[in-house]
């Protein structure tokens, strides 16, 4: 396995420790943010938002990165990401992550995974 870029992996641990000032600060301005169904949200401010919500409805996150590929202005990762619940349970899910950059920095995210149980 090919380690993961040094900026993915600190992507994911912004995202684990539910920092979503860091998490925001790898995207553009107008960046687009899709998690699963959701509709597409455009904009830092809004991303922020939504993100915070989100992260507010769990204990923690907990990411597994097993393969990343670059490509260009493309970036795809796959792993499992494990939810603990405010009650204490768990909930392991595969997802997979695609990011096109634009100036270093995340202008598309799309999020592939099915919380549906979360």
């Amino acid at each position: 396995m090919v380690p993961s870029p040094a900026w993915v992996v600190d992507l994911f641990k912004s995202i684990d420790r539910k920092d979503v000032d860091m998490f925001v600060s790898f995207l553009t301005e107008d960046a687009t943010f899709q998690f699963g169904n959701a509709p597409p949200i455009t904009g830092r401010e809004s991303i922020r938002e939504v993100v915070a919500q989100f992260f507010s409805g769990i204990e923690r996150l907990e990411h597994r990165i097993v393969d990343t590929w670059a490509l260009q202005e493309v970036v795809i990762c796959k792993g499992e990401v494990t939810y603990t619940r405010h009650d204490g349970s768990l909930l392991a899910v595969r997802f997979a992550n695609i990011l096109k950059l634009s100036n270093n920095h995340i202008h598309e995210y799309f999020v592939y995974v099915d919380i549906s149980q979360l």
